[in-house]
């Protein structure tokens, strides 16, 4: 049976390390993952890709900010745009390297995706995306007061920008999106979660700076696709209980009564694996799919229901 399925990649599973982060570091990764993408739609099923973006976006930033005595700094809706631009560019690459040595139908193509949000969201009042380089305070506080940056100090140890993480509201482009699909492409779209923009009460569309998590973003995207499966690839190849602990539990499916039980009781960290279960959950919720959480090599797997853990109404 044909189905649509929505693949989210993490921005991390980019880069395998520290000592592997350039262009094509990230592009052997990336390749990695799209000859899995590739066997799920020579599977005969309509696949769209997201994406992360938060180590890309933090390299623009950084070349801006090292920059900027000389040139005008790069604001966060751009470098959003610049990251899905040649993030999915790589994906377009990596699917037509797939599609010669392989001989599979894999065309691609990339949106630049706005998403929106709303202004009035609780998360700008408490903003707790780090972006950008590590400062010192001193600096910190003095862009903070000169260039209006809400500041924080940083887990790993200095001070940096923290921006909001706001709720997905509607994605702009879901129109184009969906004709892309209909036509047979395999679409990325909403990377890093989409650029983050704020409709005015004229209709007019205004970025604002914002993060959006990528896994609310792509749930949002599948829901108003009506795909049938939400797939997230990760760093593990199925959800553990007691992560990092001597009794680590994998889990091959969860009901959503138990995803919300375990989520409720702190079982996922917040940063990593608690918004993918989140996600998951208003998927399966609104459209009675299924959602799986897995890691790249085995997507095929994981849609045919044999790899990954398996969320189900």
């Amino acid at each position: 049976m044909v189905v649509l399925v929505v693949v989210a990649i993490g921005g991390n599973s980019l880069i395998k390390d520290p000592d592997h982060q350039r262009v094509e570091d990230q592009y052997a990764c990336l390749l990695e993952t799209c000859e899995s993408i590739a066997r799920v739609a020579d599977a005969g099923h309509r696949v769209v890709i997201t994406h992360g973006n938060g180590p890309q976006v933090g390299f623009i930033l950084r070349r801006s900010e090292l920059a900027r005595h000389e040139l005008h700094e790069v604001p966060l809706s751009s470098c959003i745009a610049d990251t899905q631009g040649a993030i999915g560019f790589q994906i377009q690459e990596a699917m037509h390297t797939v599609q010669a040595r392989h001989r599979v139908r894999c065309d691609a193509v990339t949106v630049v995706t706005q998403v929106v949000v709303d202004p009035d969201d609780p998360a700008f009042g408490r903003p707790t995306k780090p972006i950008g380089s590590v400062l010192d305070e001193h600096t910190a506080r003095r862009r903070q007061r000169e260039e209006g940056w809400e500041v924080a100090e940083d887990r790993n140890g200095g001070w940096r920008r923290v921006v909001a993480s706001p709720r997905p509201l509607a994605i702009v482009e879901l129109s184009a999106i969906r004709h892309l699909v209909e036509a047979g492409f395999i679409v990325v779209a909403v990377g890093g979660g989409g650029i983050p923009v704020a409709e005015g009460v004229d209709g007019v569309l205004k970025a604002v700076d914002a993060v959006i998590d990528k896994d609310f973003a792509s749930s949002l995207l599948a829901r108003d696709l009506e795909a049938d499966l939400l797939v997230i690839s990760t760093g593990v190849d199925r959800v553990r209980l007691g992560y990092g602990t001597t009794n680590e539990k994998p889990l091959a499916l969860l009901s959503l009564g138990q995803a919300r039980v375990y989520a409720a009781a702190g079982e996922f960290d917040e940063g990593s694996m608690l918004p993918k279960i989140l996600a998951s959950v208003e998927f399966v919720e609104a459209t009675h799919g299924h959602a799986v959480i897995c890691d790249p090599a085995h997507l095929l797997e994981a849609v045919a229901g044999t790899a990954g853990t398996r969320i189900i109404p």
